[in-house]
């Protein structure tokens, strides 16, 4: 289907669409559960929107390409085709699996996406759950997301960033050396990648398992939690940080934050991050915050307090106004 489309712009000047190329798929012998077909036609669309979004923006970005066997690692069932019985995963024309379940599936399930991971294999099923009854807002907090701290709550409260890359950085250096020593297309080559996967595999579990505790920590302390609307895109063009970013993922926290406390009756808000580390929380006197001072003084009003810990309230002052009467934890408990 990408082959058509190159060649139907290439030689006549036109664009095909999903539709226009869906039909084609009853006529080719493919041996795959027709709606998996289907869906593998929509990333190809989704990839082309995409694409065309980004030119139009300005943006240069790659034409979308083929993918070869060892980077295309999943295929959806988006309506049907699988079943799950008797400690066993039925999929059409595939057959049934034995499965390990991490743990009971509550809801109706929707869709079943199988992942390969390296040598591991899983299947991640999304579900329709009904929705909670929202709760009282009772108490609120600010999160400055950052590199030193992961992240430093209104209420003084520091959640430490494990720096995940940093302890696997031996390993992962010794396992790249590994590859480029092995000869392209070897079976050696292959068996360095699986160790490669592994380990990469290894540093992913290690900081979700971080991120989904920490999360939980915020979710069950807090009703409201406010975060910036930060444009992490945009940020990783820094590359003296990116690598320290993109390991503190600061994205997953509050994606997993958001959906706990949604599970939970609360709320997560974003708000504008413009100025909240040079703003003084006390008085609003703003002044010129380089990354390397720490600590806030403000000139104004004599306040002093750690840079991160100052922006954590201020991201809260632009959600929650100051004389809005709510407890902290403290208070709720005394």
């Amino acid at each position: 289907m990408l082959e058509d489309r190159k060649n139907a712009y290439d030689r006549c000047g036109i664009g095909l669409n999903y539709n226009q190329q869906a039909g084609q798929l009853k006529y080719q012998n493919l041996g795959i559960y027709s709606q998996v077909a289907q869906d593998v036609l929509r990333r190809l669309d989704k990839a082309f929107k995409a694409f065309f979004g980004r030119v139009k923006n300005g943006e240069t970005p790659g034409y979308p390409r083929f993918k070869g066997y060892d980077r295309y690692d999943s295929f959806t069932y988006p309506q049907s085709g699988f079943k799950i019985k008797d400690g066993k995963l039925y999929l059409s024309k595939i057959g049934a699996i034995r499965i390990f379940r991490h743990r009971e599936i509550k809801g109706k399930i929707k869709t079943c996406t199988i992942i390969r991971d390296g040598d591991q294999w899983y299947a991640s099923f999304s579900v329709e759950l009904p929705n909670t009854e929202k709760k009282e807002i009772k108490t609120s907090v600010g999160v400055d997301v950052g590199i030193n701290t992961l992240a430093t709550l209104s209420d003084g409260t520091e959640i430490e960033n494990p720096k995940t890359l940093d302890k696997y950085d031996s390993k992962l250096r010794k396992a790249h050396r590994g590859i480029s020593r092995k000869k392209k297309g070897s079976s050696n080559r292959n068996k360095q990648k699986i160790i490669l996967a592994g380990i990469y595999r290894k540093v992913r579990n290690a900081r979700k398992d971080y991120l989904h505790k920490a999360s939980r920590i915020l979710a069950d302390a807090y009703d409201r939690i406010i975060f910036e609307d930060l444009q992490i895109e945009n940020m990783v063009k820094n590359h003296h940080l990116a690598r320290s970013i993109h390991d503190a993922s600061w994205g997953t926290l509050i994606s997993l934050t958001t959906y706990k406390a949604e599970e939970a009756g609360g709320i997560v808000e974003l708000v504008n991050p413009r100025n909240t580390s040079k703003q003084c929380s006390v008085c609003g006197c703003i002044q010129s915050m380089p990354l390397s001072q720490r600590t806030y003084r403000c000139p104004n009003c004599g306040a002093v307090m750690g840079r991160d810990h100052n922006a954590a309230i201020n991201i809260k002052n632009r959600a929650v106004p100051a004389d809005c009467g709510e407890l902290t934890p403290v208070e709720m408990v005394a």
